[in-house]
């Protein structure tokens, strides 16, 4: 959730008793909200793909070698040629090199990949690595053996997709991007809805520039990180042509290419803005460009914000097409009031125009963004979430608490903001006319100037010397404004509001750089799927299970009992007891014994199990790998002399 705080609050008029109360009851509201929707339920939504199924299965033993290999994703996902591996277990390719085939049905995601024919018995490694529909990449092993495990000499990287360098800078580029927007779209909101005369104030003109060319650096950067991101991992790959034609061909690469085209069309806003606009004096023409420009500056806001709603978190789960737009309205909510909010900071120290009606401006924007981003915060936590395990068992759910802790501290320091504002309302400062500011930066026409501090000793000679009258002119005017932003750095509202709107300023940039991490984290519900879908394949550890089996060999001393437990009579490992027992009773010493286990359900085995004599009459055997869950037809081989042996079987209910 990105719910944020009204920096500055009602009226003067409001009693300042019932300021903090409301603070307090704002916040109570917010959160309330937030935790009594996240437990609503609703169907399952994914937006970074997980792995919820195989076959084989993680861990299993099966007879003979299958003719292919499969994969069950939680979401739709992008696979390359390579994307699916198969090694042996002296790490050579045992599956065909081939692209992977699309075995989807309905809702089911799932890919094959055949494997050669022939392979020897023992442990292989699957090794696969996606991008999910979110953007993000995916990537995971396991291991099955055939006949029985083995040793492997696989070695697989410890470095996760999307990690490394070229992780720790796409990161970044993502980070500079977000900021780059919220000082764009929220300076020059500002300057449009607030503070008009702060087109001509060079302050703010630098800062939205440099949020302009911010944002550009940081999509040309992400655009030439992509294929190695979301493949090799090396650096060297940005300069890879293929891979950026690649690239262009997916939707995280249209929505960045995208995002150029806007920026070049807004960077004729800008200049727009900052050059025609200040110099217009008529106001008919004036307004008529003010309108123009904030429907102007809207839409193209608008589609920017619009290129990461297509191709992140929004664009895939349940509801995608209420979550694309809901995703676009939080992200210029957040751009009014966190873009706004730097603005008026910069205003604050660097001009001493500023006036109080137009820091009344901004508190009704703020508030309204508050609105727009609790209700947009609230909706976007609830599909990513959706319970109570999710959002305290989760690094998704965590980070969204660090949000909401932040949100409260920034719900502190609004009160604060508000307070000042209403000092500074309610004391005028500031307030000035456009006839006293003149140029918007603070300075007088210097012709005024001159003639207000000219020296009546000296008029002569500025007359006579015109250089030297401009010189003194701009001196003049200069100490001017000098005086004025004493004087104004003297109020003690002004400086309040100052520190205070630093603060929100500072905490604030925390919270964006959380929202950059929630944006690449795996979202609750789609973590908590695969947890389920593993739970399923894999059940939980049982008591052992035992069986006593009567035998007759048909020689001398050829009658006896053998008695089998199998610990924890789950699917995986497990270990193996056998007894051999006489026709008294008395352990009984055999030359062999053998086991086999064999699922007829679904055509799995015989699996062969060798054990080892421990002790007279007592044979033993670890490891024993159980593929999967079901009534296993249990054979038992006792040989009691050189040609007299039987088996007898029976069923065994295991996991």
């Amino acid at each position: 959730m990105t719910a944020t705080a009204p920096h500055f609050g009602p009226a003067p008029s409001t009693p300042a008793a019932r300021r903090p109360l409301a603070a307090a009851a704002l916040l109570a509201a917010l959160v309330g909200m937030v935790f009594g929707l996240l437990l609503g339920g609703a169907g399952p939504a994914s937006a970074h793909a997980a792995l919820t199924g195989s076959d084989p299965q993680d861990g299993a033993v099966v007879a003979t070698a299958p003719k292919e290999v499969t994969l069950t994703f939680s979401e739709q996902v992008a696979l390359g040629d390579d994307s699916i591996r198969i090694l042996d277990p002296n790490g050579k390719r045992a599956d065909t090199a081939a692209a992977p085939r699309d075995l989807q049905s309905g809702s089911t995601v799932k890919y094959g990949v055949s494997l050669h024919t022939g392979l020897p018995d023992g442990t292989y490694t699957v090794a696969w690595q996606a991008v999910s529909a979110d953007s993000h990449p995916v990537s995971g092993a396991f291991t099955f053996s055939v006949g029985a495990p083995s040793k492997t000499a696989v070695v697989l990287p410890t470095e996760e997709a999307g990690g490394g360098l070229v992780g720790t800078l796409y990161g970044i580029a993502r980070y500079a991007a977000y900021a780059g927007f919220v000082l764009l779209a929220g300076g020059s909101a500002f300057v449009l809805a607030c503070w008009q005369r702060g087109a001509g104030a060079r302050p703010l003109q630098r800062l939205v520039v440099r949020g302009w060319m911010t944002l550009t650096v940081a999509t040309l950067a992400m655009l030439l990180l992509r294929s190695p991101y979301t493949g090799s991992g090396k650096l060297a790959d940005v300069f890879d042509l293929d891979g950026l034609k690649a690239v262009l061909d997916t939707k995280p690469g249209a929505a960045l290419v995208s995002r150029l085209l806007l920026l070049g069309a807004s960077a004729l806003f800008i200049a727009v803005l900052f050059g025609t606009y200040p110099r217009r004096e008529d106001e008919r023409e004036k307004r008529d460009l003010t309108f123009g420009l904030a429907i102007g500056g809207t839409v193209i806001a608008a589609g920017i914000a619009g290129t990461w709603a297509l191709a992140e978190h929004a664009s895939t789960g349940i509801q995608p097409g209420i979550a694309m737009p809901v995703d676009v309205l939080h992200l210029l909510a957040v751009a009014a009031w966190l873009g706004g909010l730097t603005a008026l900071l910069v205003a604050l120290y660097r001009t001493p125009d500023l006036d109080a009606a137009s820091v009344r401006r901004f508190s009704g924007i703020a508030l309204g963004s508050v609105v727009v981003l609790a209700a947009t915060g609230i909706y976007q936590s609830w599909r990513q979430v959706g319970t109570w395990s999710a959002l305290t068992g989760t690094g998704y759910g965590q980070l969204l608490l660090v949000k909401v802790g932040l949100v409260a501290v920034l719900i502190g320091i609004a009160w604060l903001s508000r307070r000042w504002t209403a000092r500074l309302i309610a004391g005028g400062g500031g307030a000035e006319s456009e006839t006293e500011s003149g140029t918007g930066d603070g300075e007088k026409p210097r012709a005024e100037a001159a003639e207000e501090t000219e020296d009546p000793d000296t008029s002569g000679a500025t007359a006579e010397d015109p250089a030297r009258a401009a010189q003194l002119a701009r001196q003049q005017a200069a100490v001017a404004t000098a005086e004025k932003k004493r004087i104004r750095d003297a109020d003690p509202d002004r400086s309040g509001l100052r520190r205070s709107v630093l603060a929100e300023v500072g905490v604030a940039v925390v919270l964006l750089a959380v929202t950059t991490a929630l944006t690449s984290t795996e979202p609750a519900r789609t973590e908590e799927e695969a947890r389920a879908a593993t739970a399923v394949t894999a059940p939980a550890a049982q008591g052992p299970v035992s069986l006593k089996l009567p035998f007759d060999t048909g020689g001398a001393n050829g009658k006896g009992t053998v008695r089998m437990e199998i610990t924890p009579a789950r699917t995986g490992a497990n270990e193996l007891h056998l007894w051999v027992d006489g026709a008294g009773g008395e352990a009984m010493d055999v030359p062999e014994v053998k086991v086999a286990f064999t699922l007829e359900s679904k055509d799995i085995g015989p699996l062969p199990v060798v054990p080892t004599r421990l002790t007279e009459g007592h044979w033993t055997a670890d490891g024993v790998q159980i593929p999967m869950a079901g009534d296993w037809k249990v054979a038992v081989t006792v040989r009691t002399s050189d040609i007299d042996q039987t088996t007898i079987d029976k069923n065994m209910k295991i996991g």
